[in-house]
């Protein structure tokens, strides 16, 4: 019998769940703020068009090299973390920032006007935009392979993990608490900008009714154009704040997995709903956490789409509901 336990395929361990909750709540809420960010992107851009940009994670990966060659410009060194002083960890941080947001938003309104914009004035299928956007991934993800080959790039850590303060004996370290602070502060201007300013209005006059919209003076292609720029830029601060959290995940195919489960947390609190994109990140990051203390660390990814299907099966429109278009025009 004690040979067979040892044997199981599934280690379902209530002690080391109830020892790690309160950590892995912290270091979920850290995955999960990332994971709202990019999921952002493929909410507005779904909201907009009805399209899964499936390419956006190759928007993401790109925003992450961008941020790890002006780590490099910066005279970062694989190795041990950097001693800076704090402006200069902020003045880095910035950079990086700068340099992320500005490259991924500008990858995704080339991808925009290179891969669907033609597709729109031909007006074709809706299936031919799915499959042109996972075609679209693929070129992007092989275009980082023929250039900077299959090996992840050499760690760059710009700030040393420390822990600030805990919550029920959990640390919560430095990078963790910038990680989530600055994420959802992004989250929140990008709900506000779409939900109070005249650009955001267009926007969402658009996801409701796009013929109406153009007869009401709304420029669509320019509408088009910002929803791709915006998720860029939340995509480009994604990625910095995964180089923090990761420091070895930059590789040509590093954003496949993370925007699938972007994607994931999108539908999960619905698809089209801004709100709904950081209630779903930050569910399944912690979630996620939870599944691998309790199964076993082989089953987190798992965890995180048997979570999706059980969602999908009770409320196919995720827990928020779904609209873009529908809510507060």
């Amino acid at each position: 019998m004690l040979a067979q336990a040892e044997d199981s395929w599934i280690d379902f361990n209530v002690g080391l769940f109830l020892d790690q909750f309160w950590s892995n709540t912290v270091d979920g809420l850290a995955y999960g703020s990332i994971y709202a960010l990019i999921a952002l992107g493929y909410t507005l851009v779904y909201g907009v068009l009805r399209l899964i940009n499936f390419a956006h994670s190759e928007i993401f990966i790109t925003g992450a090299f961008g941020a790890y060659f002006a780590m490099e410009a910066l005279g970062l060194k694989p190795g041990p973390t950097a001693r800076l002083g704090i402006l200069e960890i902020i003045g880095f941080l910035l950079l990086m920032m700068a340099v992320a947001m500005i490259i991924s938003g500008v990858s995704a309104v080339v991808l925009e006007r290179v891969a669907y914009r033609p597709l729109r004035k031909r007006n074709a299928p809706t299936l031919v935009f799915l499959i042109t956007a996972v075609g679209a991934s693929f070129v992007i993800q092989q275009l980082f392979f023929v250039s900077r080959g299959a090996n992840p790039e050499p760690a760059l850590r710009l700030i040393r993990p420390t822990e600030v303060f805990t919550v029920f004996g959990a640390r919560v370290t430095n990078i963790q608490l910038l990680v989530f602070v600055a994420a959802l502060l992004l989250l929140v201007v990008a709900d506000q900008f779409i939900n109070r300013s005249r650009l955001g209005r267009g926007v969402r006059a658009v996801a409701q009714d796009p013929v109406t919209a153009t007869l009401m003076g709304v420029n669509r292609e320019r509408v088009i154009m910002l929803t791709f720029l915006i998720g860029g830029v939340l995509a480009g601060a994604a990625a910095v704040f995964y180089l923090l959290q990761i420091p070895q995940g930059v590789v040509y195919n590093g954003g496949f997995l993370l925007g699938i489960k972007a994607f994931t947390a999108a539908v999960l609190g619905g698809i089209g709903n801004l709100r709904g994109a950081l209630l779903g990140g930050l569910l399944l990051g912690v979630v996620e956490n939870y599944g691998q203390s309790l199964l076993g660390g082989e089953w987190r990814d798992i965890v995180a789409f048997v979570l999706l299907i059980v969602i999908l099966m009770f409320r196919p429109t995720g827990i928020l509901g779904e609209s873009l278009g529908k809510a507060r025009v």
